[in-house]
């Protein structure tokens, strides 16, 4: 088996790069499961745009031929799409004992006790946007603040190591905090997907030998893994 896994595409966040998700989804090569470790709606009420809906579409497609698995995160939890197919929803999946897998908002115990200074730095965030500074999504603009951001980042691998150590998992993935990493804690293989909001974008891929944390740029150049784009007759079988 192989598997693709990312994380935090935000879908009906104004910074998702949802049409490069798109083209990912159409080009992954078959026999190849797909899945997204959280937070792949940015707000469940929010209004989604025709790339945004065209993302989900491609999504279903690729459900009724192949494995589709949606893992909930803490911005999409509860959330389907209308019509979902045969898309599997979940909390959290394994492969294995090599691979556990998981949004990582289960695993953050500082942003749930810090609830008023999050709606602050947001509100602060929105205003600087309207007052003219560069729009970027507010998990980039926190980075500035590496201190803080770190502690987070910090917090939520220790975490999630603590955690697959417990349940004996050589590694652990998860998204949440938009900062794609790949290390090694206290003998566990901790790796964060990173996010779509930002570039670059990244994918683990994962097959029976290995596990590689790679942008999705770089990934979609391998056609072990996806079809040639200047095919069409091959990249129609991905659809």
């Amino acid at each position: 088996m192989r598997y693709l896994v990312t994380s935090d595409l935000h879908l009906g966040n104004h910074f998702s790069r949802c049409r490069q998700f798109t083209a990912m989804v159409q080009r992954l090569n078959r026999s190849i499961t797909l899945i997204l470790a959280g937070d792949t709606i940015d707000a469940p009420g929010r209004p989604l745009s025709k790339d945004d809906l065209a993302a989900l579409d491609s999504l279903r497609k690729r459900a009724s031929h192949e494995q589709v698995i949606w893992i909930e995160g803490n911005h999409d939890e509860g959330y389907r799409p209308e019509a979902p197919g045969d898309i599997q929803f979940v909390n959290s999946y394994a492969i294995g004992k090599r691979l556990f897998i998981s949004h990582g908002d289960t695993f953050d115990t500082v942003m749930p006790r810090n609830r008023w200074f999050i709606k602050t730095f947001r509100f602060f965030h929105k205003l600087r946007i309207q007052l003219g500074a560069d729009p970027v999504h507010i998990a980039d603009y926190a980075k500035k603040f590496q201190p803080l951001y770190n502690f987070l980042r910090r917090k939520v691998m220790n975490c999630a190591v603590e955690q697959a150590n417990k349940q004996n998992f050589e590694a652990v993935a998860c998204g949440h905090v938009h900062f794609a990493e790949d290390t090694l804690c206290e003998g566990i293989r901790y790796i964060n997907l990173g996010a779509w909001t930002e570039s670059p974008c990244y994918c683990l891929l994962v097959d029976e030998e290995k596990m590689k944390l790679t942008t999705v740029e770089d990934a979609m150049q391998d056609p072990d893994w996806f079809a040639d784009e200047s095919n069409p007759s091959q990249s129609e079988l991905m659809k």
